[in-house]
């Protein structure tokens, strides 16, 4: 009789009864009761049945992260900005002489000295926004604003941002030919997002136009959503320099408002009718809350520099 050796505890294994028992002599397990035990113990095959149920299930292919496609990347803020025709068209509706049409006029050349001391005190100090205000009315501080942000733009790599933040007398986007997409509190507000309201006339220059003119035009520059969204226009849009147009200093306290925003205040004068004590006042005001980087004259009677 043969023995056969079985690994695995055999005591743990069902008695099936009669047949298993007959499986089974005194010397031992018999040869034919060996293979049908081993078959009992053997993992169950897989049934036709079964096989066809799954013939139908798609197989999970297995994922490599180093192959894996991620979502595709947004444009950076800047790039979502809209871009707007500035061409020739947009320029003959505009109101102001544009240094971007008349580049050899005297008055491009003075603003294109104009942005470069401006960037060199910026540069010198870190600094990035800069306030365009004038001693009263009719000084010519959207015209010299809107100049400067185009003399800026030209300057390669560089980006330059105007904002129209003259709640009295909104005019950058009649001087510029272009037609605001909405009111300038919505995005103060946090209410609209900085590339929804800003536009591109050109590639290195977003503008944000404003179109209300209201009373509680302090109310808004004073608010503290307003320092937050000028703070994310900043971060977000990458920009070297912001010029934000605003209101005369003596006419109304929105200027003063705002002062706590930029980095420093250039002065328009109209050489025809600021006076000196026009001009000490706007000094005072100023005062220990932010620098005064300079003065323009506008309107100058002679035919030297227009820039003091």
């Amino acid at each position: 009789m043969k023995h056969f050796t079985v690994s695995g505890a055999v005591a743990a294994s069902p008695v099936r009864g009669p047949q298993t028992m007959r499986e089974i002599d005194e010397d031992g397990m018999t040869e034919q009761g060996f293979k049908r035990f081993r078959r009992r113990r053997a993992p169950a095959a897989a049934t036709p049945s079964s096989a066809g149920a799954d013939a139908g299930r798609p197989l999970a292919a297995p994922v490599s992260v180093g192959s894996a496609q991620l979502p595709a990347t947004l444009p950076e803020p800047w790039e979502r900005i809209a871009r707007v025709p500035f061409d020739g068209a947009a320029q003959e509706r505009s109101r102001l002489p544009l240094v971007s049409r008349f580049r050899t006029a005297p008055a491009a050349k003075s603003f294109d000295l104009l942005r470069t001391r401006l960037l060199h005190t910026l540069k010198a100090r870190g600094w990035k926004r800069v306030a365009v205000t004038a001693p009263a009315s009719g000084c010519g501080t959207t015209f010299s604003a809107v100049n400067l942000a185009l003399s800026l733009a030209r300057v390669p790599g560089s980006r330059t941002v105007l904002m129209d933040m003259n709640f009295r007398r909104p005019g950058v986007a009649q001087a510029m030919g272009l037609q605001a997409p909405g009111d300038m509190s919505g995005l103060l507000s946090g209410a609209v997002r900085m590339e929804d309201h800003l536009l591109r006339p050109l590639p290195s220059l977003a503008v944000g136009l404003n179109v209300m003119a209201g009373q509680d035009a302090a109310e808004i520059l004073h608010g503290r959503s307003c320092a937050e969204a000028v703070d994310d226009l900043m971060l977000r849009s990458g920009a070297d320099t912001a010029l934000f147009d605003l209101p005369p200093v003596l006419e109304h306290d929105d200027t003063a408002a705002f002062l706590p925003q930029v980095d420093g205040v250039l002065l328009i004068s109209d050489g025809t009718s600021t006076t000196a004590a026009q001009l000490a006042a706007c000094e005072k005001m100023l005062a220990g809350h932010t620098q005064l980087l300079g003065v323009v004259l506008n309107r100058a009677r002679t035919s030297d520099s227009p820039l003091n």
